[in-house]
C-alpha cells in the first residue's frame, strides 16, 4: 500500500519543477504595476473587447483577453496574503481598483458613442454568474500560480486569461452604465468580483502548498496575518452565496425546460398539425410554456383543457400553458420563436389557408340557410297543383337533444299547415316528393294544424314569391 502511495505521489511531486521563490515572486511583482505601457495596453484591450461584445465576435473577445494585463494584480493579491506582504497587498488592491475603474470608464465611453446599442449573446451571458463561474475562477487561478511557480510554463497563462474571462464583465458593466441598464452593471460587476476573488484565493492556497516563506520583515506580526486571512475567507464565502442562489435558479430553469420539452414532444403529436416553436420561461416565479402550432387548426378549448391536465405528469405543476395556433394573426407573439424567414412564410401561408377554410365553411352555412329560407317559395306553385291540400309550408333544420342520453341529432324539418285533411298515403307521397325536390334526406313532416298562423312580413333580404 505504501509503495502504491509513493508511486502516485512521485507523479504529482513539484519539487524538481518549481522555480526558486525569489524568481516566482519577481515575476508576479513585475506584473502588479499599472503605469505607462501596462495602462495603455489595458485601455486598448478594453476597446477591443467592447468591439467584440458589440459585434458579438468571440474571436475578438478572446484576443482582448490575451492582450489584457489584468491578471497581474489579482495574482499579486494571492501572493501578498500568502507571504504576508501587506505593502504588496495594498499596492495590488490599489492597482486592481484603478485598472477596473479605467476599464469600466473606457467601455462606458465606447458604448456611449457606439451606433449599435443592442446587447448580444456574449454580453447577456455575463450578467448571471453561477457557482460554475466560481469554480472556473478558482481552478483557473490554481493553474495560473502553478504555471508561474514552475520552470516550464507552457501556454498556461494565456489559457487562464481566456478561461477566467476578466475583460468581458468589465465591458458589460460599462455597457450597463452607458445604457442605464443596472442589471448589466450589477451582474457583470459581480462576475468580475467572483473571478478576481477566487483567482486570488487559489493563488493564496497555491503559495501555501508550494511552501513559500513569509516576508521576514512582517513574519512576527502573526495577529495581523490571521486577521487578513479571516477577511479573505469571509469575503470569499460572502461572494459565493449569491452565486449559489443564481445556480439554484439556473438549475430550476434547466429542469423546467427539460420537462417542458419532454411534455411537448410526447403530447403534441397530431397527424396534420406540427409544433413550429416552443419556449419555457420562469419570470419572477411564474412558469410559462408557449407552444406555437401550424397546420390543421384544432379546437382551442378542448386542446387547452386536455394538455393542461397532463402538465402534472411531467413535473410542470403550476405552469401556465399558452397555445398559439396557425390561425392566430398576432405574429408579435412568435418573435422569440420563429427560427427564420421560411418559417414566417410557412406560418403566413398556413394562416391564410386556415382562414380560407373558415370563410368557405361560413359561405356554405349561409348558402344552406338561404336555400332553406327560399325553397318553400320556389316550389309553392308545384305544391299547389300536385298537393292542393297544403296551405302553407316552411323548411328548416332543427337540432334535437335526447333527454335521456344527452345526445344531439340534426333533423331536416318541414312544417306544413293543411287546408284540409290529407290521407296517410298521400302524405307519404308528399314526403318523397319533398325529399327529391329539396334534396335533403331524411325529412320529417310536422303537421302544425291550426296551432300556428304564419305571419307574412316583407323580407329585406329576398323577394317573396
Amino acid at each position: 500500500m505504501a509503495s502504491l502511495k509513493n508511486y502516485f505521489v512521485q507523479y504529482f511531486s513539484m519539487t524538481d519543477d518549481l522555480l526558486p521563490q525569489a524568481d516566482a515572486e519577481k515575476a508576479i511583482r513585475d506584473g502588479v504595476s499599472f503605469r505607462g505601457t501596462n495602462l495603455l495596453i489595458l485601455v486598448l484591450a478594453i476597446f477591443i473587447a467592447s468591439l467584440g461584445l458589440n459585434t458579438n465576435s468571440t474571436a475578438v473577445i478572446i484576443g482582448a483577453m490575451l492582450i489584457s494585463p489584468l491578471m497581474g494584480p489579482i495574482i499579486g493579491l494571492g501572493l501578498a496574503i500568502g507571504v504576508q506582504d501587506f505593502q504588496l497587498l495594498k499596492r495590488c488592491l490599489r492597482n486592481l481598483l484603478m485598472a477596473a475603474g479605467f476599464s469600466m470608464l473606457t467601455s462606458t465611453i465606447y458604448f456611449l458613442i457606439s451606433p449599435v446599442s443592442e446587447g448580444h449573446s456574449e454580453l447577456l451571458a455575463r450578467t448571471s454568474p453561477t457557482i460554475y463561474d466560481v469554480l472556473i475562477g478558482f481552478f483557473g487561478g490554481g493553474a495560473g500560480i502553478v504555471a508561474i511557480g514552475s520552470k516550464s510554463k507552457g501556454n498556461v497563462i494565456p489559457g487562464v486569461a481566456i478561461a477566467t474571462a476578466l475583460m468581458p464583465p468589465l465591458c458589460t458593466a460599462g455597457y450597463g452604465l452607458a445604457t442605464l441598464q443596472m442589471n448589466y452593471l450589477f451582474g457583470a460587476t459581480y462576475l468580475f468580483l467572483i473571478n478576481s476573488i477566487y483567482i486570488a484565493l487559489a493563488t493564496f492556497i497555491g503559495v501555501k502548498l508550494m511552501h513559500y516563506k513569509p516576508n521576514v520583515a512582517v513574519s512576527e506580526n502573526t495577529d495581523r496575518a490571521r486577521r487578513v486571512r479571516r477577511v479573505v475567507y469571509t469575503v470569499s464565502i460572502l461572494t459565493l452565496l449569491p452565486s449559489l442562489y443564481l445556480t439554484y435558479n439556473m438549475l430550476n430553469q434547466s429542469r423546467f425546460e427539460a420537462n417542458a420539452d419532454r411534455f411537448i414532444a410526447q403530447q403534441f403529436n397530431f397527424p396534420a398539425t406540427q409544433v413550429l416553436s416552443r419556449s419555457a420561461t420562469i419570470d419572477h416565479g411564474e412558469k410559462v410554456i408557449t407552444v406555437t402550432l401550424i397546420g390543421k387548426v384544432l379546437p382551442a378549448d378542448s386542446l387547452q383543457l386536455a394538455m393542461s391536465s397532463q402538465l402534472a405528469h411531467y413535473g410542470l405543476e403550476g405552469a401556465h400553458l399558452h397555445i398559439i395556433q396557425g390561425d392566430s394573426p398576432d405574429l408579435s407573439e412568435l418573435k422569440n420563436g420563429l427560427p427564420n424567414m421560411s418559417d414566417i412564410y410557412e406560418f403566413a401561408r398556413t394562416s391564410i389557408s386556415a382562414q380560407q377554410v373558415t370563410i368557405d365553411s361560413l359561405k356554405s352555412i349561409i348558402a344552406l340557410n338561404q336555400f332553406g329560407d327560399t325553397i318553400a317559395g320556389r316550389i309553392a306553385p308545384e305544391i299547389k297543383v300536385v298537393f292542393p291540400q297544403v296551405e302553407e309550408l316552411a323548411v328548416s333544420r332543427a337540432v334535437f337533444g335526447n333527454i335521456n342520453n344527452q345526445s344531439l341529432d340534426t333533423v331536416n324539418v318541414v312544417l306544413i299547415k293543411y287546408a284540409s285533411a290529407m290521407p296517410a298515403a298521400k302524405e307519404q307521397e308528399l314526403l318523397r316528393y319533398l325529399e327529391a325536390r329539396i334534396e335533403r334526406k331524411p325529412l320529417q313532416i310536422i303537421n302544425i294544424g291550426n296551432q300556428i298562423t304564419f305571419t307574412k312580413q316583407k323580407s329585406h333580404n329576398r323577394t317573396e314569391k
